[in-house]
Formats: structure tokens, C-alpha cells, sequence
């Protein structure tokens, strides 16, 4: 990845995450989930960045990437089964779904690796937003 003065640019988290602006379009059920959907990116997007700046492996980016899409997801669900979740900020909504360095049981797991590697990234996701 390059870095411009030590910071990884917006055209790297471009590369590595080119629909990242339309994950919220994804995951939304309807109209109104594009705005918590927005704000869940808003609060992935420095993690991202935080990722790229560690030199980890493509897999490992890629592994990280894809499971944060999917919790992503399991919030927007979480929004549809509990309303009283829909005044909360996106901010609150990401932190407690990873409350405790775990995310939520996966729906449609189809393995313990599966909900492993999601809970690992998960753990990461959490330790970064309690030291920022």
C-alpha cells in the first residue's frame, strides 16, 4: 500500500474496499436502513484505514474486510427484530454489537471456522474503538 507521509490514503482504502460506499445499499431491507447503513460505514472506515496501516497480508485484509461487511449486515437485521435499536447511533450500534471483543452469532453460520474468524475480527474491530 502506499502511504503519503505515513498515512494510508483514500485511494488505498479505494483499492481495498472499492463498494464500500454501497454496502448500506446492500444490506438495507428498506429505505430507511440506508441512513444507519451510512453511519455503521462512517464508523468502519478509520478501522479500515487502521488495517491497511499494519502490513497485514492480503488474505488477512481481505478476511477483516469481508467479515466487517458481514456484521454490518447482522446490525441492519438487529435494527429489523428490535425497533427500540433504530434511535441509537451507529456509533452504539457497532459497539455493542462487538461489546466484550465478540460480535453476534452469525445468521446462516455455516461453520465454528466461519464464526471464529468473524468473532477475531470482531475482537480487533472492538480493541480499536476502545482505545480511539
Amino acid at each position: 500500500m502506499n502511504k503519503v507521509d505515513g498515512i494510508i490514503s483514500e485511494a488505498n482504502l479505494a483499492a481495498y474496499c472499492p463498494n464500500l460506499s454501497k454496502w448500506p445499499t446492500i444490506w438495507h431491507y428498506e429505505d430507511r436502513d440506508l441512513i444507519p447503513g451510512e453511519g455503521i460505514v462512517a464508523v468502519f472506515k478509520p478501522f479500515l484505514l487502521h488495517l491497511l496501516s499494519q502490513g497485514l497480508t492480503r488474505k488477512t485484509l481481505n478476511m477483516h474486510r469481508d467479515n466487517l461487511w458481514l456484521l454490518g449486515g447482522e446490525i441492519i437485521r438487529d435494527l429489523h427484530q428490535e425497533l427500540r435499536l433504530r434511535r441509537r447511533p451507529a456509533y452504539e450500534l457497532v459497539t455493542s454489537a462487538v461489546d466484550g471483543g465478540e460480535g453476534p452469532l452469525l445468521y446462516g453460520c455455516t461453520s465454528e471456522q466461519e464464526q471464529r474468524s468473524f468473532d477475531s475480527t470482531c475482537k480487533k474491530l472492538y480493541k480499536f474503538l476502545s482505545t480511539s
